[in-house]
């Protein structure tokens, strides 16, 4: 697995476009009009504009929406001082995670540097460039000058993540886990093994929140940071103790609170016995923590704990932090990130911990009714809600402390700005992911013989998002996985045409005979059918073997759908079948329907694509909002097409009054919310984008799906074959290793 891993990191990061971020344009710049706006002579007037009045940058420019990502590479991620190339593909990471979960742009700058004065008279001279800066994986003690000297000398938001970010939703997490428990802050005495940067700032944070310094014991690789010591820096120096201890032994004894920034297995069996009724444990090395999770457990049952890791209940993740902090700060304009913000984003975390989770939350961690207590003291990551509430909380601590310089009047407003930033298809993925997780489904890969399909099976297999049923000739499938080195241990091969599957060939020719008897089908016929495998591979799942099924890699799409249709078939309830795409763009996902199976659809089709349609989306925890597409908008021209669009809608709304579906309409005013309220406030869709786009018949809804694929840019999963009887779907020709993983997914999810 390790090795696998390896391989797939690196392919991940030098595969197509290397790396992981990228520049892309915001305005316009097709026409040579658009050139000269952009650059010369149009850039001119800004260019005066900003030298008349320098904060018209932020009128101007991208600066107010761009963090520099800064690092010297002498602390990177436990790989310690690797230089600053070898650093780059965590700060461009760091950079991904700041986009997708804040909608923060990010330019990467490693500094070959490491003289504090030198690193910081580079980073002051870049500094006009960027909004904020988030400095990273510079090494303890240096990180704390350099850190402190650039939030005297910049008036822009700065934090070293690596000290602060941990300190944050630790100190979230101490405080509902002290609640929780019944203690004070105040009372309780707190141990903090290791002595770095996250270290010093976690233990600062409590300090601020009311922990008592006296109370506090920290250690470093040789001990207690005692007064004795005479080998400690002055940071260090600060938390010194004159307590009688010198080991961490002797220093947990009747604790209440350890906090473990060190190496894995430091915290002895003996050592969480000797803590104080109901102790609070933060055991946070990575990613082996200081005591493991499944044995502390064990010892103390009245005890909470966190780790660092997200297979354990309480994980300390920085991702809760980094990126909405930076929102909120960049939004009011910040001059700095100071203690008030910090601190802010700590009750934020610890106050969102309390409320009722979002159902989506709990589907993606499969769990019946996550609930505020012991195994949730601090909001999970997938949490949609997250940049809705810390970012404000940092945004109003900044305004209050005296820092904003932008200060925000309308919050209702500020809100629903926020929300529009992120779309949906980051959680859509994750919660794909964490239901196939769950249950891993047996899902029968019929093209096993192209290497794509075995690649795809491969991620599944080794992720444990599905159990691959590979079909096909065993000894090209086995060749392949060892040219191309795939870890498929263990995964299993079947074989149609081999003689070992002559009796179910026999089996399955009987039953398939028994469906098509009154439709051609003769028993010879039946029996030479079974040895193809877009034949053998859903009789798989008819009889139960496996849980779904995938074709169609190399075939083209009514030749792999024919034999879903024969042998497995539409559900009873069903008139039809549907197929659906999704397209997962900037405002969340788009699905649209038909894209594959009826070409002319009747009034009565279009509304059972439409229920089809929205059974399959709300599967994924959304509500859909439908419009029938046209060239027309509510009776603006008549057409045999626009009429057969106008019965379907009269049918959904006198027959499915709660489903959300107007039409028929144009698709910019599907899309479009100012345009659709201004001249049709009557629609059903209520001013609000539509998310689900019905066409009008099979050529409008395939060329508009594969024009977006295509030149998009977007991320298009499908097609979901919709209305089958068991879980069967048929992959686009030439589908990519990713696009079948997600077809996997979806397989497995449709099956569940």
């Amino acid at each position: 697995m390790d090795k696998l891993f390896r391989k797939d990191a690196l392919n991940y990061h030098a595969l197509g476009r290397p790396g992981k971020i990228e520049v892309v344009p915001t305005k316009p710049y097709s026409t040579q009009r658009d050139l000269s706006l952009a650059y010369s002579p149009g850039v001119a007037d800004p260019c005066l504009a900003i030298y008349e009045n320098k904060d018209d940058v932020y009128k101007y420019t991208a600066k107010g929406n761009l963090v520099a990502v800064i690092s010297n590479g002498t602390a990177v991620l436990g790989l310690g001082d690797i230089g600053p190339e070898a650093g780059k593909p965590v700060m461009e990471g760091k950079g991904l995670l700041f986009k997708i979960f804040a909608d923060i742009d990010v330019f990467d700058i490693e500094v070959d540097e490491k003289d504090i004065d030198k690193f910081i008279a580079v980073v002051k001279a870049i500094a006009p460039t960027f909004g904020g800066i988030n400095l990273e994986d510079i090494k303890a003690p240096e990180c704390f000058e350099i850190e402190t000297r650039l939030k005297e000398e910049l008036n822009i938001p700065i934090m070293h993540d690596d000290q602060h970010g941990t300190a944050i939703i630790t100190s979230a997490g101490l405080l509902n886990a002290l609640e929780i428990v019944g203690k004070n802050i105040e009372d309780i005495k707190i141990v903090v093994n290791g002595a770095g940067a996250s270290a010093v700032s976690c233990t600062r944070l409590y300090i601020a929140l009311g922990a008592k310094p006296e109370n506090i014991v920290m250690l470093d690789s040789r001990g207690v940071l005692h007064v004795d010591r005479t080998d400690l820096n002055e940071t260090k120096k600060q938390f010194l103790t004159d307590r009688p201890v010198r080991t961490l032994a002797e220093a947990i004894k009747d604790s209440d609170v350890f906090l473990g920034l060190s190496v894995g297995g430091v915290m002895k069996k003996e050592m969480l016995l000797s803590m104080a009724a109901k102790p609070i444990v933060f055991a946070l090395a990575n990613p082996t923590p200081e005591i493991a999770y499944d044995e502390a457990v064990a010892i103390r049952s009245d005890m909470i704990m966190a780790t660092g890791r997200s297979d354990f209940p309480n994980q300390i993740n920085n991702v809760l932090g980094f990126p909405f902090i930076f929102r909120g700060a960049l939004d009011v304009r910040a001059t700095e990130i100071n203690e008030e913000m910090k601190l802010a984003a700590s009750k934020a975390l610890a106050q969102l911990a309390k409320e009722p989770i979002p159902e989506e939350v709990n589907i993606a961690f499969n769990i019946q009714n996550l609930t505020f207590g012991r195994e949730y003291i601090i909001p999970k990551p997938t949490d949609p809600r997250l940049i809705e509430r810390v970012a404000p909380a940092v945004a109003k601590a900044a305004m209050d402390s005296g820092v904003a310089k932008k200060p925000i009047t309308n919050w209702d407003s500020y809100i629903e700005e926020l929300q529009k930033r992120m779309g949906l298809s980051n959680k859509l993925k994750m919660q794909m992911k964490s239901a196939c997780k769950h249950s891993p489904k047996r899902v029968v890969l019929a093209d096993a013989q192209q290497y794509n399909m075995l690649k795809a099976a491969e991620i599944v297999w080794n992720e444990k998002l599905a159990v691959p049923v590979l079909l096909g000739d065993e000894k090209v499938i086995r060749k392949m996985i060892k040219d191309h080195e795939l870890e498929l241990n263990g995964i299993e091969i079947i074989d149609n045409k081999s003689d070992a599957e002559k009796p179910r060939r026999k089996e399955f020719a009987k039953i398939l005979f028994e469906k098509q008897q009154r439709n051609g089908m003769t028993p010879i016929s039946a029996h030479d059918t079974m040895l193809h495998r877009n034949y053998f591979a859903p009789m798989l799942v008819e009889t139960g073997y496996a849980d779904a099924v995938l074709s169609g890699l190399t075939r083209n799409y009514p030749d792999s759908i024919k034999p879903f249709l024969q042998i497995i078939g539409k559900k009873e309830s069903n008139r039809i079948v549907s197929g659906m795409y999704i397209v997962n763009t900037k405002d969340g996902p788009l699905f649209l329907a038909d894209c594959t199976v009826n070409q002319t659809p009747c009034e009565q089709d279009l509304v059972d694509i439409t229920l089809l349609s929205a059974e399959e989306i709300k599967k994924f925890n959304i509500e859909p909002r439908i419009a029938m597409l046209s060239f027309s908008n509510f009776g603006s021209i008549n057409s045999v097409s626009t009429e057969c669009q106008r019965k379907a809608v009269e049918i959904l709304h006198k027959d499915y009054p709660e489903l959300i579906v107007d039409g028929e309409m144009q698709a910019s005013v599907a899309l479009d919310t100012e345009l659709m309220m201004n001249n049709f406030p009557f629609s059903k869709l209520g001013g609000k984008k539509a998310n689900t786009l019905i066409f009008p018949n099979l050529a409008a809804a395939n060329i508009s799906q594969k024009l977006l694929q295509e030149t998009g840019n977007l991320e298009v999963i499908g097609p979901i074959l919709t209305g089958m009887k068991k879980s069967a779907h048929v992959l686009r020709m030439g589908s990519s290793v990713k696009e079948i993983v997600d077809m996997i997914m979806v397989a497995g999810m449709n099956a569940e």
